[in-house]
């Protein structure tokens, strides 16, 4: 899912200028964190922070500061004196809460440690990325209150913490996958590692292996190829299992490898 569809999901409820920001810097902290950029990843994770801070500021009704007057914890204490029932909890005292946490990892370890002990940057990016995941799943349930299942909202966010390929694009909502020695098992592994964690029909992957060059006959064999590595609800909606994600991440981190 695109940046821009979550946009739309909170668009009408928070101000788009701040949302644009806090998209801006969750994606760039993401892209860091994929890359295995800890520090960089870090430091967007504080700016995310920040901005969204600012968008439960002006949603609220709680002045902003300037500049450098602009300060996270007055801002998530301005939050927390709003009187109960005025706002909901979740952005008064819950998201606040969340992104002090967020924030003090962000600006307080980040870089800074010795050089003689274990670099706690990964692991730092790690709870970081996710806890951020987390905030921006609940302003899309604040935001779609009622009129969005929470699993969706999951699936939502989980979408935008994906590795991105320069083989692998999407037009219209048909994945298209170029690798360098392709065969219909590997494609439809490919497609389903990029919706995971959602569910896709078997006619509808059959489809995507048409439009990838395969007939209807090699595409259905790929996909007896792959029954052992997927779950079927019982209605044909399948997703990976563990054994199909590790490969699929072995089939991608190869072709990165092929062409770096």
């Amino acid at each position: 899912m695109s940046a821009a569809r979550v946009a739309r999901l909170l668009d009408g409820v928070f101000p788009a200028k701040r949302i644009k920001a806090v998209l801006k810097h969750y994606s760039g902290m993401v892209e860091d964190y994929l890359n295995e950029n800890w520090e960089d990843s870090l430091a967007k994770a504080g700016k995310f922070v920040e901005a969204t801070l600012k968008t439960l500021a002006i949603r609220c009704g709680v002045p902003l500061g300037k500049g450098q007057a602009f300060k996270v914890d007055t801002v998530i204490n301005a939050l927390a004196g709003l009187s109960k029932g005025t706002v909901d909890d979740s952005i008064r005292l819950t998201i606040p809460r969340a992104c002090r946490f967020t924030y003090d990892i962000a600006s307080n370890r980040g870089g800074r440690h010795d050089p003689d002990e274990i670099d706690p940057n990964h692991m730092d990016a790690n709870v970081v990325v996710n806890v951020s995941a987390w905030i921006l799943a609940e302003l899309i349930r604040y935001a779609q209150k009622g009129a969005i299942d929470p699993n969706k909202t999951k699936q939502l966010v989980e979408s935008l913490i994906s590795k991105k390929y320069p083989f692998i694009e999407e037009i219209d909502g048909r994945v298209y996958v170029h690798l360098r020695k392709k065969s219909a098992v590997n494609v439809a592994l490919v497609i389903l590692e990029r919706l995971h964690p959602q569910r896709i029909g078997k006619k509808e992957l059959v489809a995507a292996l048409e439009h990838n060059g395969y007939s209807t006959k090699n595409a259905q064999t790929a996909l007896s190829r792959t029954q052992h590595l997927v779950d079927n609800d019982g209605n044909d909606q399948i997703r990976l299992l563990a054994p199909g994600l590790k490969k699929a991440e072995k089939i991608l981190k190869t072709s990165v490898e092929a062409i770096a």
